[in-house]
């Protein structure tokens, strides 16, 4: 038996011994006064007016109160012991002793109580003669028995793997975790403001999907058993279905959500991971552009207090002037090749000579430039805006008015690389309907990343749409180039491959 199902055991018998004893090991309810944190508040604010006896233990307040949190160290010191409790919105210490509860009260404590335990404790703030603020017990009860234990308290999860495997654990003996997580929703929040400040109506749109539109991405599969049908997990937060809203008449909306892509895990990307994507009608990139580079530096100045980062090996500072970026032209700067003039083979001669890795399958044009720009973009520090991407690459994209090659669309680059990407979207029904069948044949040639044909969606634009403009950022990636780490550390509870 190893050392954990040994201690497992005591604590099992110690449960069964509070069973027996009549007690309840899981009680649904607490008569919680105060959280610690609104108790030390408390404490200082009665010890201020008290004056202590020199070398004595002394009450800071003249009333009782219940407190509650998860016993984390435990110190017994013959008739006394000390323990320290959080509740998660502070810590305190408190105090069990013999000649308070009585010797059947105070080893009752003793034989059941452990370190990961929750317990209710209620007596009198005090401060020990070591200054200590403290909770002293003139009862208690226990709230949850644990039954495995912490781990160790100065160490806690050591293993990368183990840490995110077992989230909680790392949280709570983490605090920068649990800093990084209050981060996390800051960023979510900051964003809903802004854009209902804004005048954009939050709106939720389907997971699942007939067809999986708005992106170029691989999506997951499933069977909705009441329809019999394959469905998809959308690969975009929407973009169809906000459109569509645009057709029926709403002029700004937004939606926070979850999407999909059954695609490669690195330290920029994610399977399942939170998107935020909104349209605004009337509005063409150039306006999209002004938007969001607002947006950004109010959720980042709300989020982490700075426009100032170090992210990767670039300096970044988001409050300069932003650069504005031509696809070609970087492109011809670092991989030496002229995309606009350029014919499959010679990129894919280039790509070779520069030693890029791409997947063979289905490989076309667009997947050729794209590989390209990958190769190229880990140059450029930004803040900035890339602009004019061929037409082969943005199936969804209004064409510029005056080069029908190049597309009215946008992309945010930060530390080289991609983190917000918008376009005037193509509203003309007749020219998604072709861009749609030019997307169906790459997917029958291979291309598992190009767009499905939405018959749905050309007809809601044969309706009329209004000129857009939409914008998406994966929030996540952001966040977590911000706040120094790979998106999967962000995640508060990421993904695991399940122990063989």
């Amino acid at each position: 038996m190893s050392t954990i199902d040994e201690l497992k055991k005591v604590r099992l018998e110690k449960l069964k011994s509070l069973q027996d004893a009549g007690l309840l090991a899981y009680p649904a309810t607490t008569k919680r006064t105060h959280s610690i944190k609104e108790a030390l508040a408390q404490f200082l604010k009665i010890s201020k007016s008290k004056k202590p006896a020199r070398n004595a233990a002394h009450s800071a307040t003249g009333g009782e109160i219940v407190l509650v949190g998860r016993i984390m160290a435990l110190r017994g010191h013959g008739g006394v012991t000390f323990l320290d409790i959080n509740d998660g919105s502070e810590r305190i210490q408190g105090l069990i002793k013999e000649d308070k509860l009585g010797p059947k009260g105070y080893k009752f404590f003793i034989d059941h109580f452990d370190i990961g335990d929750f317990i209710e404790i209620k007596g009198v703030l005090m401060k020990t003669k070591r200054g200590e603020q403290t909770i002293e017990a003139q009862d208690y009860k226990m709230l949850s028995k644990s039954l495995l234990p912490l781990p160790e308290k100065w160490h806690g999860l050591q293993d990368e793997e183990e840490k995110l495997r077992k989230r909680y654990l790392d949280i709570l003996f983490n605090p920068e975790v649990k800093e990084m997580i209050k981060k996390r929703a800051v960023f979510w929040n900051a964003m809903r403001e802004f854009l209902a400040k804004k005048g954009f109506l939050e709106v939720e749109t389907p997971v699942l999907e007939i067809t999986t539109g708005g992106a170029d991405a691989r999506p997951f599969i499933t069977h909705h058993n009441a329809l019999d049908i394959d469905v998809f997990l959308r690969i975009s937060t929407g973009e169809l279905w906000q459109k569509k809203l645009m057709v029926a008449g709403f002029e700004k909306t937004f939606e926070i959500g979850r999407q999909f892509r059954n695609e490669g895990m690195d330290a920029e990307h994610l399977q399942d991971y939170t998107q935020m994507e909104f349209y605004w009608a009337y509005a063409d990139y150039k306006m999209g552009m002004k938007l969001v580079e607002e947006l950004y530096k109010y959720i980042i100045k709300k989020t982490f207090g700075t426009l100032k980062f170090k992210i990767k090996d670039f300096n970044i500072d988001l409050n300069k002037k932003w650069e504005i970026y031509d696809y070609a032209t970087l492109i011809n700067k670092y991989a030496k090749i002229n995309i606009i003039e350029a014919s499959l083979p010679e990129m894919e001669k280039q790509l070779q000579k520069l030693g890029v890795a791409y997947d063979k399958n289905g490989f076309n044009k667009t997947r050729a430039i794209d590989n390209l720009w990958k190769y190229c973009r880990k140059n450029i520090a930004g803040p900035g805006f890339l602009i004019n991407l061929p037409i082969d690459v943005s199936p969804l994209a209004k064409r510029d008015e005056k080069n029908l090659k190049i597309a009215q669309r946008f992309q945010v680059i930060v530390a080289g690389s991609e983190v917000g990407n918008g376009y005037s979207e193509l509203n003309d029904p007749l020219d998604q309907e072709e861009r749609f069948r030019e997307q169906e044949k790459l997917r029958k040639e291979g291309d598992q990343e190009a767009q499905m044909f939405d018959k749905d969606f050309v007809e809601a634009l044969e309706y009329g749409m209004p000129p857009t403009c939409g914008f998406g950022i994966g929030g996540e990636r952001l966040f977590a180039f911000l706040i120094g780490k790979t998106a999967r550390e962000t995640q508060i509870f990421p993904l695991m491959k399940p122990r063989t």
